[in-house]
């Protein structure tokens, strides 16, 4: 039974069989909702033409989604009590993505970011409510001060947000960069005296259970674009390469991520920090190829008015993108051998080459993702010194 109010106070770092709550899995899978969202917008946006201000407008609202996401997976990671009162909390938050997703369309269409700044706001207030509230429980004055810090930070870079509302459209990219730099910086600045107590093996659990769920999202909006493409365009011909050459793509978005034990690169808040940022651009080319997946169908069927280059590129990038950053964040800390370090960075640039495949380029960069696990798998079978190390 749920007792409505426990302290909330830091757990142990070291606690065994730390595992996603089932509070957590219901907050990611809102949270997608969100990233659906954006997801259709950038289809539209690059499907008629607005390819520059359709990736810009994913950016900034997908930033949105991925920094209060990633703010809640850190705390709960730390303090996650389970009372009454942290459970309202949290679906308070699930409230705002919700409110930010309905506002995803008025921003991408409208240039109209209210409702997307009402949704944040709910949610950052929220965080910044829990980080009080764990500074009134902490015993230890570096512990009470980093979460007041937090608090602070939370409530003070709100107010800078509203500039995105109130500032004129040519500015609005500017003050976006300004305010990702001030969010960034919070954390660093909250903890510079003392670190709050993540657990390694919970913190790369839920970053690999947002990476399946996005993936998911992916495999969702593809196959709704290519049932579409099938049965009110009957272009089967035209489809099957892309469903195929998508399904490959997504398949070993999953292999590449999943190959190696994330949570020994969270030895140090450096890391962790480094780690955990540079998740924005995974999540996000990965949610983008769903987007590119949907654009190609669309042209491939004479709905976009893109050229064939242009939808190719729309699946390319972002496919090859995912995969350089996963390779940065942690794959490169497990290869062995300048054959094995290669095979990422070489997979990516060949996927970026399928671009100019004309109406194949998707089934191409497929068997490229394929190909790529294929020669990942026997590299590792025949040098033992890989296996020992991701074991380890």
């Amino acid at each position: 039974m749920t007792q409505p109010f426990l302290p909330l106070t830091a757990r142990s770092r070291e606690e065994s069989h730390r595992v996603a709550t089932s509070l957590e899995l219901f907050f990611d899978l809102c949270f997608v909702v969100a990233v659906a969202q954006a997801g259709a917008e950038l289809v539209h946006a690059i499907a008629e033409g607005h390819a520059g201000q359709g990736i810009l407008n994913y950016a900034m609202v997908f930033f949105a989604i991925w920094w209060a996401w990633m703010n809640f997976s850190w705390f709960a990671s730390a303090y996650d009590n389970d009372d009454v009162l942290y459970r309202v909390i949290t679906l308070v938050q699930i409230a705002g993505v919700l409110v930010l997703a309905a506002g995803v369309s008025s921003a991408f269409e409208e240039h109209d970011f209210l409702v997307v700044y009402l949704g944040y706001l709910v949610m950052r207030l929220a965080m910044a409510s829990q980080w009080l509230r764990a500074a009134h429980h902490a015993t230890d004055p570096a512990e009470r001060t980093m979460c007041r810090r937090y608090a602070g930070g939370v409530v003070t870079v709100q107010a800078g947000w509203l500039a995105l509302v109130l500032a004129p459209e040519p500015a609005r990219p500017w003050v976006f960069l300004v305010m990702v730099f001030a969010e960034l910086a919070v954390p660093l600045y909250a903890e510079k005296d003392a670190v709050s107590a993540w657990h390694p093996h919970h913190i790369a659990e839920r970053y690999g259970l947002f990476t399946i769920i996005v993936l998911g999202e992916t495999v969702a909006a593809a196959t709704v674009a290519v049932k579409t493409g099938i049965t009110e365009n009957d272009a089967l011909g035209e489809v099957i390469p892309i469903a195929a050459g998508g399904l490959l793509l997504v398949f070993a978005a999953w292999w590449i991520y999943f190959v190696v034990p994330a949570h020994d690169r969270l030895t140090s808040s450096r890391q962790a920090f480094l780690w955990g940022y540079g998740h924005y651009v995974i999540f996000a080319s990965a949610a983008a190829v769903g987007a590119g997946l949907e654009i190609a169908v669309e042209q491939a069927v004479g709905e976009a008015h893109i050229s064939t280059l242009a939808a190719s590129a729309a699946v390319t990038i972002p496919s090859a993108v995912f995969l350089l950053s996963v390779w940065l964040l942690h794959a490169r800390y497990f290869k062995v051998g300048i054959a094995q370090q290669m095979v990422l960075p070489v997979s990516s640039f060949l996927i970026l080459m399928c671009t100019f495949a004309g109406h194949w380029a998707v089934l191409a960069a497929g068997l490229v993702a394929a190909a790529t696990v294929a020669v990942g798998v026997t590299l590792t079978a025949r040098n033992p010194a890989t296996r020992a190390r991701a074991t380890a």
